[in-house]
């Protein structure tokens, strides 16, 4: 195997979620939504363990139960609303070192995007080796031109709101722009841990995706959308 023993999948799933409570462990169509994301990453021919970092019992049991490892529990205080992913991601790292696992690149699979597949890993990971990347991250299109999005001051007034030289341009008329849809992270562990970041200013490639598998799980309305692409999927097999 290419890397073998040097990829980490990391997944990251903690126990607290005020817009949909208990988001990871919620099924989408048969199985909890962290399952999506383990499946994944055991999936992948690159991947060489999969590890969840959580806080929460309840999510690591189920984690094991689909094949993942939890060699530790996060601790509380990365674990809250104000915690950021470097966070999480550096304190996995430091966690693993600690018990003797030494990783040279972290693949970071965050459970909300449960349409992403070993597939799709896969392909971004041997985009990371083609370019001799320290980081690849996967994008989808915008939906609708960002040069019609705009605040709006607090009497609702649009004036302004676009600018003269793009009114009367069609969606078709600007260029195509992506955005991060939180999917995958392939990154240069020793990058991590120099820079303290995530998305490096250079020699930093973007996976593109498709909307449909890029959906981010972060309401309802979202579960109910990733669950209809699911059923739908599945009927065209």
């Amino acid at each position: 195997m290419i890397l073998d023993g040097e990829v980490l999948g990391l997944v990251t799933a903690r126990g607290g979620s005020k817009r949909l409570p208990r988001k990871n462990l919620k099924y989408l169509n048969d199985k909890p939504l962290v399952s999506w994301s383990i499946d994944a990453g055991l999936g992948s021919k690159y991947i060489d363990s999969v590890v969840v970092s959580t806080d929460d019992k309840e999510i690591a049991d189920v984690s094991l139960k689909y094949g993942a490892d939890v060699p530790f529990i996060r601790p509380a205080r990365l674990s809250s609303d104000e915690a950021s992913s470097i966070d999480v991601v550096m304190h996995a790292i430091s966690a693993l070192h600690k018990r003797g696992f030494n990783y040279k690149y972290v693949v970071i699979l965050q459970p909300t995007s449960p349409l992403r597949t070993s597939i799709h890993i896969d392909e971004a990971i041997e985009l990371f080796l083609d370019k001799g990347a320290d980081g690849v991250i996967g994008v989808s299109e915008v939906d609708h031109p960002v040069e019609w999005i705009n605040t709006l001051p607090y009497d609702l007034s649009m004036d302004g709101f676009i600018p003269d030289k793009d009114l009367g341009k069609r969606s078709q008329d600007f260029s195509k722009k992506y955005r991060i849809n939180g999917a995958i992270y392939i990154l240069s562990i020793d990058r991590v841990l120099r820079e303290n970041k995530l998305v490096f200013p250079t020699n930093c490639y973007a996976y593109i995706m498709s909307q449909n598998k890029s959906i981010d799980i972060d309401t309802e309305y979202d579960f109910m959308i990733a669950d209809l692409i699911l059923k739908l999927d599945n009927r065209c097999i």
